[in-house]
C-alpha cells in the first residue's frame, strides 16, 4: 500500500484532531479545546523533541503509536516541512490501516492528536527540526503504546 500525502488543512485533519496555526499577527490564539485527558491521576507533560530530517524517499511505515488516554500536541519550533501519518482506531482494536491518511505540514502548522489516535513517529522532511510536545502522563502503562503494522509506504513530495 502506498499513501500520497496531502497538504495539512483543518478540514482534512478534523477526524484525527486539530491543526494549530502559528499566528502571523500580534495577539494570542487559544487551542485548549483540543486538549484531552481521560485519566484524573495524569499530570501535564511538556517536552522538546529534536529530529533530523529523514533521508527515506519513500518512507516505509512499520510501526504506529497511540496515546489512549491523552491528546498529544506538537508545536513546531524552527521546522521546515514535516510529515503527519494518522489512522483511526479499528473497532476490533489496533490501527485501522484502511483509514490511514498522510499530511505534509509547514513549519507554521502544529497538530493535536485526539486521545486514541494512531500515528507515525515525528518525521521532519527538509531540515532538522525542534518541536514542543504536550500531553498527560502517569509514568506507566497507558501513556503510550507502539504496535507493528503491515509495512506501507508514504510518497514524500
Amino acid at each position: 500500500m502506498q499513501i500520497d500525502p496531502q497538504p495539512l488543512t483543518r478540514e482534512a485533519f478534523a477526524p484525527f484532531g486539530d491543526v494549530i496555526e502559528v499566528p502571523d499577527e500580534p495577539g494570542r490564539t487559544y487551542y485548549e479545546e483540543a486538549l484531552g485527558n481521560l485519566r484524573p491521576a495524569a499530570h501535564p507533560s511538556l517536552s522538546l523533541a529534536h529530529r533530523t530530517e529523514t533521508p527515506d524517499r519513500p518512507l516505509t511505515a512499520e510501526l504506529l503509536e497511540r496515546h489512549e488516554f491523552s491528546s498529544q500536541t506538537f508545536v513546531p519550533i524552527n521546522v521546515g516541512r514535516w510529515l503527519i501519518v494518522v489512522a483511526p482506531h479499528a473497532p476490533t482494536g489496533g490501527p485501522d490501516l484502511a483509514g490511514v491518511k498522510a499530511f505534509v505540514a509547514t513549519g507554521k502548522q502544529g497538530v493535536t492528536y485526539r486521545p486514541n489516535t494512531w500515528h507515525h513517529g515525528l518525521t521532519v522532511l527538509d531540515k532538522p527540526g525542534c518541536f514542543a510536545v504536550f500531553m498527560w502522563r502517569v509514568g506507566g502503562t497507558g501513556d503510550e503504546e507502539f504496535v507493528p503494522v503491515a509495512p506501507f509506504t508514504i510518497r514524500i513530495p
